[in-house]
């Protein structure tokens, strides 16, 4: 007798388990409910076909229910909502939304992969038809099709997640003026504050109004237009909203049923992703998971994780046994000209789960700098004080940080430290990269100071120091300072003029070194340091200061 497998939900979890159930078992019976109209869709893609970028909507279609019925054998049923679960019968009840009828369903083995649903946050008006959430091709078209009709002028994003500032991207693509409105003090919370510095000024450049450390208190609607109020009292008059404040774990079929629910709030799930009922799994992004570095429960709403672990469902729902190693959360966003991208944990998280790290910035070129066309690659990255094993890092630029991220991604995987990555072997020509390339400067920066070639120092803990004890120490050339500006108070010396001038400094004083991205400010630092000075280095220099003005501006007059 065949085994009958069911799946719940489509999309990157449930419809790669269904796929790859059907390669490890021709004859078993699959069927797969959801209860949306769409099997398998681009999500990812959404915003994009709203700004227009992606021109024809079917191309957002990866696989259809029908070719999942030809190619694979699958029972697929769509617009099929699954009520309830009932373990002790191994049955489920379902709803047809298509003939409104219900009916029972029978399973051996059961995935869960029902995704996450969009918060909506309990002010007023949150229910106004001009109020919209993005999570699949019906919310998408909704958004189009108003956009399409009505011609809106301005609209309010309310949250600067990754599907928030694609939205406000696109908005602005069809000529809407845009607001974003964030609770936090920065956007894109998987960066940390040193780093959304960069996205905060290019969205400034882009024409987008960033109202940060606010949230909304209410929408309503007057003389046709939406009235958008937040919780500090400011006023946006706009033509549409779009909701993207975050979103939670869809568990209500697994809280029913009594499964185990983890500390995240999603459904607990061991590494071979099944719950606490054997003979039930759980993928995606209503998944608990380990993080890979720390080893804590997360959750994790990327397509890439959720594909890897309805693979690795299936292959334990057909006895191959196979385990999900945990996330690193890779991920990377496209706002306007800027790419941003993370991997592992950030310096805030670090804190949080009191993980002993240090960090380091540096700002290279995408490619050799003669050649035209190079774009500053700015890195973060987050390592172990002792053995420089890489907890994280963090990626901003306007070209090359795709390939960047995913190689400090993949040396975390194979547990590489800094100190590998000096030594990597990259691909390099004019056009694509540098003898050195931004991964080596990263790893030679993140080295220097384990091994205590260098002591470096951070914008945030510039705040709050003694003036009469810390001089900071401007090394760039007069144009330079002319273009850019200087840290009010900064003694200026530039770099090649440092060793003639030394006689000038006390050595009752300590100190700060920086240049435009940490480079000559270290060589000040060795030159400093070998001649009896006390010296540090401003890590990532003058490019990190000047996008982290809120904390830059209280640092000391010196």
């Amino acid at each position: 007798m065949s085994m009958k497998l069911v799946i719940v939900g489509g999309v990157a979890g449930g419809a790669t388990a269904g796929a790859r159930a059907r390669r490890l078992d021709e004859n078993a019976e699959i069927v797969m409910f959801e209860r949306g109209s769409y099997i398998s869709f681009a999500n990812c893609g959404l915003p994009y076909h709203i700004g227009q970028v992606i021109k024809k909507r079917d191309d957002l279609l990866i696989a259809t229910e029908e070719l999942f019925r030809k190619r694979y054998r699958i029972d697929v049923r769509t617009r099929n909502e699954v009520l309830a679960i009932d373990r002790f019968g191994k049955t489920l009840r379902v709803k047809n939304h298509k003939s409104g009828e219900e009916y029972t369903e029978s399973y051996d083995k059961l995935i869960l992969s029902p995704g996450a649903e969009p918060i909506r946050p309990p002010c007023r008006g949150v229910e106004s038809e001009k109020l919209f959430t993005l999570r699949n091709m019906e919310g998408m078209d909704r958004i189009k099709a108003f956009v399409d009709k009505n011609n809106p002028s301005a609209a309010v994003v309310a949250g600067g997640g990754f599907i928030g500032l694609e939205m406000a991207e696109n908005l602005v693509f069809r000529g809407i003026q845009t607001t974003v409105v964030e609770r936090l003090d920065q956007v894109m919370t998987p960066l940390d504050p040193d780093m959304a510095g960069f996205v905060h000024a290019h969205l400034r450049e882009k024409g987008v109004e960033l109202v940060l450390g606010d949230g909304i208190a209410s929408f309503q609607e007057e003389n046709g237009r939406m009235v958008v109020s937040t919780e500090n009292g400011r006023r946006f008059v706009c033509d549409m909203g779009i909701l993207s404040v975050g979103i939670r774990p869809e568990t209500r079929l697994a809280v029913d049923a009594g499964l185990t629910i983890g500390e995240t709030g999603a459904i607990a799930a061991d590494p071979t992703m099944r719950t606490s009922d054997p003979d039930i799994y759980a993928v995606g992004d209503a998944a608990e998971v380990s993080d890979y570095v720390s080893g804590h429960k997360t959750l994790t709403a990327l397509a890439g994780p959720a594909n890897k672990q309805g693979r690795i469902a299936a292959d334990n729902a057909m006895n191959r046994p196979s385990v999900f190693p945990g996330t690193l959360g890779t991920g990377i966003v496209k706002i306007f000209d800027l790419a941003c991208a993370q991997t592992g944990i950030n310096e805030k998280t670090a804190a949080s789960r009191n993980i002993a790290c240090r960090v380091s910035h540096t700002h290279s070129g995408s490619h050799a700098g003669y050649y035209p066309g190079a774009k500053t690659v700015s890195i973060k990255l987050v390592f172990a004080p002792h053995d420089g094993a890489i907890l994280g890092a963090q990626v901003v630029g306007r070209d090359g940080v795709d390939k960047r991220i995913d190689v400090i991604a993949t040396a975390m995987y194979s547990k590489m430290s800094v100190f590998d990555l000096q030594h990597l072997e990259l691909a390099y020509a004019p056009p694509y990269g540098s003898a050195k390339d931004p991964i080596n400067i990263a790893g030679y920066a993140a080295s220097n100071m384990i091994k205590n070639d260098v002591d470096n120092i951070h914008v945030h803990e510039l705040a709050g120091l003694d003036p009469d004890e810390y001089v900071l120490l401007d090394l760039r050339t007069k144009i330079e300072r002319k273009l850019s500006g200087t840290i009010e108070g900064a003694l200026q010396i530039p770099i090649d003029d440092l060793r003639d001038r030394i006689g000038e400094l006390d050595r009752q004083k300590t100190y700060i070194a920086y240049c435009a991205v940490g480079y000559r400010a270290y060589l000040a630092c060795r030159v400093l340091t070998q001649n009896g000075f006390a010296a540090k280095n401003l890590s990532g220099g003058y490019s990190t200061w000047a996008m982290a003005p809120s904390i830059a501006d209280d640092s000391p007059g010196v």
